[in-house]
């Protein structure tokens, strides 16, 4: 069955550790429902840069197959998220000056001045991905959140734009096609997994949102509704077992099973005198690793983790403005312990954020992990842009067709000038 994808939205979430594939649609109560997911091992990729193409190829192919066979469908058209050390972002001011202040600003106008921004002299090798407006200023007023409808000659507006390396985005692209998929935008993972795990009353109030994979941490810090901040720390999920397997002389896998059944990111009383045994390879001796020990080694690296996510809070200049707190979700918001660690150090509230804030009850449970949290994102902004996309060619259609019937009118009143002048 060909994917209709006037009713489909399909995010692929290319992280360090998985590659992602799910599948939603809006169903009869505005819910999206989730038709189905896919996930493979990810080979190809480190700290959310392509290091391998034809590992990372492999890896969404594996992927797409198995979201395919498992829900009978074939898939086209995807929304791929994009992160990693080389996403940067920075503060910039636009202006234009408009032609005729009878006429009121519409969307052409806010559309002309985000384009510009689009055009910003960056350093050699990277480009602008995303553009976000952050308020407008009319004529010297400021404050100004949406100034569709308004009178004025000036127009300016504050937006927070991210970078992003070229040569990053056209590999991540190139994979994509060579795995057979169209990628119909890119998205930056903390916006999708921001509209996955956030309410609006967060959105609203302010709230930092720390998405922790397998390569990097993203952070993003919401106030108003609109994004204020963005980073990227080259560390995550991944550093944490390679300290295990260093710090324990285990094999890697070894270090990631005991990370995910035993890991701790605070060190508690229970764990006292719990010991677990390793088998030994070949006829070596099973080793025993002490809990506690464990527990030191996963703490150590996410304090500092965490120490570089209230740094990017406090660099922010809206920490005394978060005034919901933290949200930690991703693959390593399942860390035990981790939610008091980082209310400890940064004292702020904080919560682990699930994927489930828009979806149907049925789909809750098929996603209801953290580390799905991208995946769904994207699906929920795929469906957002959609809809902004309908918007804006009706508003274009609408203002065609006002433009026509103007020219009509002038025509009209040419041809009556014309023959009163001629019966005269």
């Amino acid at each position: 069955m060909e994917i209709n994808n006037s009713e489909i939205i399909v995010g692929l979430d290319i992280g360090t550790t998985k590659v992602s594939i799910i599948i939603g649609r809006r169903n009869q109560y505005n819910k999206i429902e989730i038709l189905g997911n896919g996930k493979s091992v990810s080979s190809g990729v480190s700290r959310g840069i392509v290091s391998n193409i034809d590992k990372t190829v492999e890896s969404i192919k594996q992927a797409l197959d198995e979201v395919e066979k498992k829900n009978n469908l074939s898939i086209k058209e995807v929304f791929v998220g994009i992160a990693g050390q080389h996403i940067k972002s920075l503060q910039h001011r636009g202006e234009i000056v408009r032609d005729n202040i009878n006429v009121e600003i519409g969307q052409q106008d806010i559309d002309k001045l985000k384009e510009n921004m689009f055009k910003l002299i960056t350093i050699p090798g990277e480009e602008v991905i995303h553009v976000i407006p952050q308020e407008y200023t009319v004529d010297g007023e400021d404050g100004i959140q949406d100034p569709k409808g308004m009178a004025g000659v000036k127009l300016e507006a504050n937006f927070h734009v991210i970078t992003a390396q070229v040569g990053a985005v056209r590999n991540i692209m190139r994979c994509v096609e060579k795995a057979g998929l169209v990628p119909r935008e890119l998205i930056l993972e903390p916006f999708a997994s921001a509209i996955a795990t956030l309410d609006e009353d967060e959105l609203r109030e302010g709230v930092a949102l720390v998405d922790i994979g397998g390569g990097t941490t993203d952070v993003a810090i919401f106030l108003d509704n609109i994004i204020r901040h963005t980073a990227v720390i080259p560390f995550g999920g991944n550093i944490v077992t390679k300290d295990i397997k260093t710090g324990l002389s285990i094999l890697d896998k070894q270090a990631e099973l005991l990370k995910i059944k035993f890991g701790a990111a605070m060190y508690t009383d229970d764990q006292e005198n719990i010991m677990v045994s390793i088998p030994g390879l070949r006829g070596r001796e099973p080793k025993e690793i002490a809990v506690k020990n464990l527990s030191e080694i996963i703490g150590a690296r996410m304090k500092e983790i965490i120490d570089l996510v209230y740094h990017e809070i406090k660099v922010s200049g809206y920490e005394n403005k978060l005034m919901m707190g933290i949200v930690i979700t991703g693959g390593g918001s399942q860390l035990k312990n981790l939610q008091q660690l980082v209310s400890f150090i940064t004292a702020k509230e904080t919560r682990i954020g699930y994927p489930n804030e828009h979806l149907s009850s049925d789909s809750k449970d098929m996603v209801k992990s953290p580390m799905y949290s991208t995946g769904v994102g994207l699906v929920l902004k795929g469906f957002e842009n959609k809809i902004k996309s309908n918007l804006n060619q009706i508003n274009n259609d609408e203002t065609e067709e006002d433009s026509t019937k103007e020219k009509s009118k002038s025509l009209i009143a040419l041809f009556t000038d014309f023959f009163e002048d001629n019966i005269d």
